[in-house]
């Protein structure tokens, strides 16, 4: 005779459960995605509305996060009135002088031996392939561009949603912990669920501040090294490593070859770029960004370089950028779960409880 267990049938449901949550936040990724960039934008902001919050006493906070996000949206007129106009520019003058820079440079050299001179024609060819594989497809992507029209014109409206998305999560923070803390009885799972919730909280907040940091640090550093160098499109360059920064390991490396590159080119001191490269690197990743990051994001970079190639696979860019994050946050809970699992195996072997 058949029989029915129980405890079987809800470990099924369970599985049945987990699978369709992961399916649904496959199929909803992109909108995740855009909540959760709002979220890290709020954590950017949050330091700003709470200095204003202390400074004007007699307000509301939703005045002074009105007043955060006029200040930033000044801040960033100025900063794009002033670089990006120059960064077009620069851009514009690459795009045109570039294919005469790389023809230049492969033209043998009698100051070097020709071994060197064949190595130099070699990776000339080999860049020059790349760009025209690359320009072949844009182009061959062109005439169905215009299909896709109100597709681009739509994502747009992500630089609208996403601060209006932060100001809500600004303004109702505490109130949203508190409607999902009460969905928890009390008891020592609350206490451990909130415990969570603040570990998580601190995390996102050092990592996204880090990461802005360090980015500002990459693009004062690089241009300050570049105008001083006398390097063509030295602005450009910056702003392009300064973006890469948010990409863990495998942007810095991207901006670092494309700057390689526009030196040979260019004519610019190769080496004394590579030897500038290499030092701000070892600064920046063994002296400020552990500064900056704390000790909440203590990932190997093996696991860093999963996360980053892992992600780019299921979401692209954006899911290179949330790697370390989700990666960290992964950490996290283990830690926690593992903390509680060994307290209660201490207190139930406890003599005192015997």
């Amino acid at each position: 005779m058949l029989g029915f267990d129980s405890k079987a049938a809800r470990c099924t449901w369970t599985a049945a459960l987990v699978l369709l949550g992961l399916w649904l936040l496959y199929i909803l990724r992109s909108t995740l995605f855009v909540f959760t960039l709002a979220l890290l934008f709020a954590y950017l902001l949050s330091p700003l509305v709470n200095l204003l919050d202390r400074a004007l006493p007699n307000r509301t906070r939703t005045f002074a996060l009105a007043l955060s996000y006029v200040i930033f949206i000044g801040l960033a007129v100025l900063l794009l009135s002033q670089i990006g106009i120059r960064v077009v520019d620069q851009a514009k003058d690459l795009s045109k002088k570039f294919p005469d820079m790389m023809a230049k440079w492969e033209e043998p050299s009698a100051q070097v031996s020709p071994n060197t001179n064949s190595v130099k024609a070699e990776v000339v060819r080999t860049i020059r392939t790349e760009l025209y594989k690359r320009t072949s497809d844009i182009l061959h992507v062109l005439p169905g561009a215009s299909l896709k029209f109100l597709s681009v014109a739509s994502d747009l409206i992500y630089v609208v949603i996403v601060p209006v998305l932060a100001f809500f999560f600004i303004k109702d923070g505490e109130l949203i912990k508190t409607h999902l803390l009460g969905l928890v009885d009390s008891g020592p799972l609350r206490d451990v669920v909130e415990s969570m919730m603040a570990d998580i909280h601190l995390l996102l907040a050092h990592y996204m501040r880090a990461l802005v940091l360090l980015s500002l640090c990459t693009f004062t550093a690089y241009s300050i090294f570049f105008t001083t160098l006398g390097m063509p499109f030295g602005i450009l360059l910056a702003v392009m490593a300064m973006f890469l920064e948010f990409i863990p390991m495998i942007g810095p490396l991207t901006a670092a070859a494309a700057i390689i590159i526009v030196s040979a080119v260019s004519g610019t001191h190769i080496l004394t770029v590579l030897i500038f490269l290499v030092a701000f690197r070892m600064l920046q990743d063994y002296v400020i960004s552990p500064h900056l990051m704390g000790q909440g994001v203590e990932l190997h970079p093996l696991l860093v370089l999963f996360g980053v190639f892992g992600g780019a696979e299921v979401a692209g860019v954006a899911g290179s950028f949330l790697s370390v994050p989700v990666l960290a946050m992964a950490r996290i809970l283990y830690l926690r779960m593992r903390r509680t699992r060994i307290s209660q195996v201490s207190l139930e072997s406890s003599p005192i409880l015997r």
